[in-house]
């Protein structure tokens, strides 16, 4: 098992980095712990800001992630920056690719050319398979790559790109392709979404719940399960190695949200919103994760009901806080 002295996050600030960087607070507190952000905009790291060394930096630029490398010197690294919002990207293609995959192609040579040797981790997505035949099911890290959206396209690229650093540059690649998390820092996810209408309408200020896609089925993993991993695939997971990670859930969307309508205090009324609806959308994911459980030991722990709940509980102060705010405004 691999031990860190000190790591970089990219995108520290986003959902994903910020949540990764308050599980190694909680249980490795003696790792030193940098981060790139490339806005002011400390949010989501607000509550743990003294304990992070944070560099500006944007990634799109060379020689500032040539300089973040050669400042950190991290013993591994966590890729999750990127513009990760897949509806937007069907809005934006363009912008969605390059930015993503400069910022990747930068990072990998910035590492290249520093002469270090730390793990990198390339935080991927379930998204690079598309929409899979059932016959494929559950989905190994063998299925072909058949990306549906420009954001699945970018981090396709990412995983290719990572791994040819591995097989040419002898870089420490280890990539995670990562299933569906709920995620109460990004409120247009579906889960969060919902969870956050939900908390508004039991404070009457609004009257229907609006949604889009419900034929679709997904595999839900606690985000604190899916930090878990992304630690533990970087030291206990195989250099060179690309490995699925998913819940022990897998859920209808329709039965996910009569679950989460079930909890709240308030009866709830939905509606179909189509500009919710993408373009063109995948229908069922079912991982096989067994290469990463079998050879890191590593299971989730948090059961799919306590999660909702927090993820709920979550949205109800993220509400009552937005009501006072706007009162001392």
């Amino acid at each position: 098992m691999r031990k860190f002295k000190k790591v970089l996050i990219t995108g520290i600030n986003g959902s994903g980095g910020s949540y990764l960087a308050d599980y190694i607070i909680n249980n490795y507190p003696n790792v030193k712990i940098y981060g790139n952000i490339r806005s002011n905009n400390y949010k989501n790291i607000q509550h743990i800001r003294k304990k992070l060394i944070i560099i500006k930096c944007d990634l799109n630029n060379n020689k500032d992630t040539f300089n973040l490398i050669k400042k950190s010197k991290p013993d591994a690294i966590f890729h999750l920056a990127s513009m990760a919002d897949v509806r937007e990207s069907f809005n934006t293609p363009l912008k969605t690719i390059i930015n993503n995959n400069n910022c990747t192609l930068n990072l990998l040579e910035s590492i290249r050319l520093s002469k270090i040797k730390p793990i990198i981790m390339i935080c991927s997505t379930s998204e690079v398979y598309g929409q899979v035949e059932k016959k494929y099911m559950p989905i190994s890290e063998k299925q072909n790559l058949n990306p549906i959206n420009p954001y699945a396209v970018s981090k396709t690229f990412q995983d290719i790109l990572a791994y040819n650093y591995y097989l040419n540059y002898n870089l420490n690649i280890i990539i995670t392709r990562m299933f569906t998390y709920l995620n109460a820092r990004r409120i247009n996810l579906f889960a969060s979404n919902w969870a956050y209408q939900i908390a508004k309408i039991e404070k009457n200020l609004t009257k229907y719940l609006y949604h889009g896609n419900l034929q679709s089925s997904r595999n839900i993993i606690d985000i604190n399960d899916a930090m878990e991993a992304y630690w533990i695939a970087a030291t206990k997971g195989k250099i060179g190695e690309i490995y699925n990670i998913g819940g022990s859930k897998q859920i209808n969307l329709k039965d996910f949200l009569k679950i989460l309508i079930s909890k709240s205090k308030n009866k709830i009324i939905t509606k179909l919103d189509k500009k919710l609806l993408r373009t063109s959308d995948i229908t069922q994911q079912i991982p096989n994760s067994n290469k990463f459980r079998k050879q890191t030991k590593w299971k989730p722990k948090i059961s799919f009901d306590t999660s909702i709940e927090n993820l709920l509980n979550e949205m109800r102060i993220k509400v009552s806080k937005e009501i006072k705010e706007k009162k001392q405004s």
